[in-house]
Protein backbone atom coordinates (compact mmCIF):
# COMPACT_ATOMS: atom_id res chain seq x y z
CA UNK A 1 0.00 0.00 0.00
CA UNK A 2 1.44 3.31 -1.02
CA UNK A 3 1.31 6.43 1.10
CA UNK A 4 -1.40 8.93 0.22
CA UNK A 5 0.00 12.40 -0.41
CA UNK A 6 -2.59 15.16 -0.21
CA UNK A 7 -2.52 18.63 -1.68
CA UNK A 8 -1.91 21.76 0.38
CA UNK A 9 -5.22 23.19 1.73
CA UNK A 10 -7.21 20.30 0.24
CA UNK A 11 -9.20 20.20 3.49
CA UNK A 12 -10.02 23.91 3.20
CA UNK A 13 -11.42 24.49 -0.30
CA UNK A 14 -14.04 22.56 -2.28
CA UNK A 15 -12.18 22.93 -5.58
CA UNK A 16 -9.08 21.34 -4.03
CA UNK A 17 -10.98 18.31 -2.79
CA UNK A 18 -12.61 19.16 0.52
CA UNK A 19 -15.62 16.93 -0.13
CA UNK A 20 -14.34 14.98 -3.14
CA UNK A 21 -11.27 12.79 -3.09
CA UNK A 22 -10.65 13.28 -6.83
CA UNK A 23 -9.46 16.84 -6.29
CA UNK A 24 -6.84 15.86 -3.71
CA UNK A 25 -4.17 14.98 -6.28
CA UNK A 26 -0.65 16.01 -5.28
CA UNK A 27 0.59 19.41 -6.37
CA UNK A 28 3.90 20.74 -5.12
CA UNK A 29 3.72 23.28 -2.27
CA UNK A 30 5.26 26.51 -3.57
CA UNK A 31 4.32 29.16 -1.01
CA UNK A 32 7.09 31.12 0.70
CA UNK A 33 5.66 30.39 4.18
CA UNK A 34 4.30 26.93 3.38
CA UNK A 35 4.72 24.49 6.28
CA UNK A 36 4.40 21.50 3.95
CA UNK A 37 7.19 22.81 1.71
CA UNK A 38 9.37 23.33 4.79
CA UNK A 39 8.55 19.78 5.99
CA UNK A 40 7.33 20.88 9.43
CA UNK A 41 6.23 18.21 11.91
CA UNK A 42 2.50 17.61 12.09
CA UNK A 43 1.88 18.55 8.44
CA UNK A 44 1.21 16.17 5.52
CA UNK A 45 4.24 14.43 4.01
CA UNK A 46 5.73 15.33 0.64
CA UNK A 47 6.60 12.67 -1.91
CA UNK A 48 10.35 12.02 -1.88
CA UNK A 49 12.66 9.39 -3.33
CA UNK A 50 12.44 7.40 -0.09
CA UNK A 51 8.84 6.42 -0.84
CA UNK A 52 9.82 4.79 -4.14
CA UNK A 53 8.77 1.18 -4.79
CA UNK A 54 11.53 -1.39 -4.43
CA UNK A 55 13.12 -2.39 -7.74
CA UNK A 56 12.45 -6.09 -7.16
CA UNK A 57 8.67 -5.63 -7.06
CA UNK A 58 8.30 -2.60 -9.36
CA UNK A 59 6.08 -3.39 -12.36
CA UNK A 60 4.76 -6.65 -10.94
CA UNK A 61 1.12 -7.60 -10.53
CA UNK A 62 0.51 -10.15 -7.77
CA UNK A 63 4.19 -11.11 -7.84
CA UNK A 64 4.32 -11.76 -11.59
CA UNK A 65 5.85 -9.61 -14.33
CA UNK A 66 3.10 -9.18 -16.96
CA UNK A 67 3.73 -8.96 -20.71
CA UNK A 68 1.86 -6.41 -22.87
CA UNK A 69 -0.08 -8.14 -25.67
CA UNK A 70 -1.53 -6.39 -28.74
CA UNK A 71 -2.65 -9.35 -30.87
CA UNK A 72 -2.76 -13.17 -31.13
CA UNK A 73 0.62 -13.34 -32.87
CA UNK A 74 2.35 -11.93 -29.79
CA UNK A 75 0.97 -14.69 -27.54
CA UNK A 76 3.15 -17.39 -29.12
CA UNK A 77 6.20 -18.32 -27.07
CA UNK A 78 5.25 -16.27 -24.02
CA UNK A 79 6.29 -17.22 -20.50
CA UNK A 80 3.28 -18.41 -18.53
CA UNK A 81 3.46 -15.61 -15.97
CA UNK A 82 0.64 -13.26 -16.94
CA UNK A 83 -0.38 -10.90 -19.72
CA UNK A 84 -1.92 -7.44 -20.01
CA UNK A 85 -4.19 -6.80 -22.98
CA UNK A 86 -3.64 -3.36 -24.49
CA UNK A 87 -6.50 -0.92 -23.77
CA UNK A 88 -6.89 0.09 -27.44
CA UNK A 89 -7.70 -3.48 -28.52
CA UNK A 90 -11.32 -3.79 -29.66
CA UNK A 91 -13.93 -6.10 -28.18
CA UNK A 92 -13.76 -8.74 -30.94
CA UNK A 93 -10.00 -9.15 -30.77
CA UNK A 94 -10.07 -8.97 -26.96
CA UNK A 95 -12.46 -11.96 -26.83
CA UNK A 96 -10.10 -13.93 -29.08
CA UNK A 97 -7.15 -13.08 -26.81
CA UNK A 98 -9.10 -14.13 -23.70
CA UNK A 99 -10.06 -17.49 -25.26
CA UNK A 100 -6.45 -18.12 -26.34
CA UNK A 101 -5.16 -17.21 -22.86
CA UNK A 102 -7.61 -19.66 -21.26
CA UNK A 103 -6.42 -22.41 -23.62
CA UNK A 104 -2.78 -21.68 -22.75
CA UNK A 105 -3.68 -21.26 -19.03
CA UNK A 106 -2.13 -17.80 -18.82
CA UNK A 107 -3.74 -15.37 -16.34
CA UNK A 108 -4.77 -11.91 -17.58
CA UNK A 109 -3.83 -9.12 -15.18
CA UNK A 110 -6.27 -6.46 -16.41
CA UNK A 111 -9.38 -8.54 -16.99
CA UNK A 112 -11.23 -6.84 -14.14
CA UNK A 113 -13.41 -9.75 -13.10
CA UNK A 114 -15.53 -9.64 -16.27
CA UNK A 115 -15.51 -12.36 -18.92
Amino acid sequence: MSKRFIRTDSNRYLKLGKKRKKGRVWRRAKGIHSKIRRRKAGYPARPTIGYRTAGAIFGTVQGKKPVLVHNLHEMHGLPKDSIIILARVGAKKKLELIKKAEEMKIPIANLGGRK
